[in-house]
């Protein structure tokens, strides 16, 4: 395939020693097919990310590893790339390791990578569990910083967390969804993508103490482990819809909104308010359709900016600062929607 970029850039790019990358480049044999979409990835990051390769000036080649749905990963590629030239004088490369779900093993085994090839930064969005704390302690202790995106590790050595306040984002939800539930009868659906990442157990803590407070006799039903994928979020919807005939209301934490929707109205059921998180593609056109009732969102270009920041400051290249501040929770109605990021 035709490119503009040194085999050198390449291999920096995807992680991959010169002579690899030479061999997929001229069609030789022994390379395997994973290593060869490493390969192509690479390429085609550096095209997105050319502007500042050109750029001179102190580089930091960043990793971001991210466990969600597409729809969410395909925002924050977004977001961060849209961001980089606002870093000059500084030249910030990202690698990406994206993946939807999958066994714990596959995530560190990402992760303990990235600390033998080496890099400036480790931006993470990952579960809760012990074996993503104990490779993230392997990432610090190879001098390595690492900054939470959206979620956080607080049993972790991570320098810093960038994203909501959840707990207060759940609140609000709750406050939200008494307001236009008003006097109605229903009960509220809430729907986790899963129990393991600490944002969506924070957001619905958050929610379930506000509404017994404000709604105490409004009932709770709680779903969780469709990961946000269509596929399984459906199943899991209809059956705890099959299950109690009084739902009539929907706090959406983890996603799969367009399963949950498709669930209430094959069985005829009305969906008076839904409550969800983050602009993404699914959300923006469901929001625009008048299908969600209002999203809570967070300036993503902001939180990644934050992230590479904090970054930067680990090496020496920005001076010290104070702790990060939350990032602000942004209710978005069909009238008040931000401009796409670009």
């Amino acid at each position: 395939m035709g490119h503009p970029f040194p085999i050198r850039e390449i291999a920096r790019q995807a992680g991959l020693s010169e002579a690899t990358v030479d061999r997929v480049l001229n069609g030789r044999t022994g390379v395997r097919e994973s290593t060869a979409r490493e390969v192509h990835q690479a390429i085609a990051d550096l095209d997105r990310q050319r502007t500042q390769v050109r750029l001179q000036g102190r580089t930091f080649m960043v990793d971001m590893v991210v466990q969600a749905p597409q729809r969410f990963t395909t925002a924050v590629r977004a977001a961060l790339e849209a961001e980089l030239p606002s870093l000059h004088p500084a030249v910030v490369r990202s690698r990406f390791h994206f993946r939807e779900t999958g066994p714990v093993a596959e995530l560190t085994g990402t992760l303990d990578r990235i600390a033998r090839r080496g890099s400036q930064g480790v931006i993470l969005k990952a579960p809760d569990v012990p074996e993503v704390t104990a490779a993230v302690a392997r990432l610090v202790d190879a001098g390595i910083p690492v900054v939470t995106l959206v979620t956080d590790l607080p049993a972790t050595a991570r320098l810093a967390y960038v994203g909501i306040d959840n707990r207060a984002a759940g609140a609000t939800a709750a406050y939200l969804m008494g307001q236009w539930l008003g006097d109605r009868p229903g009960n509220v659906l809430t729907s986790l993508s899963s129990g393991f990442f600490r944002n969506e157990e924070e957001r619905e803590m958050g929610f379930r103490s506000a509404m017994r407070s404000l709604h105490p006799d409004r009932t709770l039903v709680e779903i969780a482990e469709g990961q946000g994928l269509d596929a399984t979020q459906y199943d899991l919807v209809r059956a705890a819809l099959d299950r109690d005939p009084d739902i009539r209301a929907v706090y959406s934490i983890g996603g799969g909104n367009i399963a949950t929707l498709r669930a209430f109205e094959d069985l005829g059921r009305e969906c008076a308010v839904f409550v969800a998180h983050d602009l993404d593609e699914d959300n923006t056109r469901l929001l625009r359709e008048h299908r969600l009732s209002v999203v809570l969102h967070h300036d993503l270009r902001h939180d990644l900016r934050e992230a590479c920041h904090v970054v930067m400051r680990a090496h020496g290249a920005l001076p010290p600062a104070g702790p990060t501040v939350p990032s602000a929770i942004q209710v978005v109605t069909p009238y008040n929607m931000p401009a796409p990021i670009g």
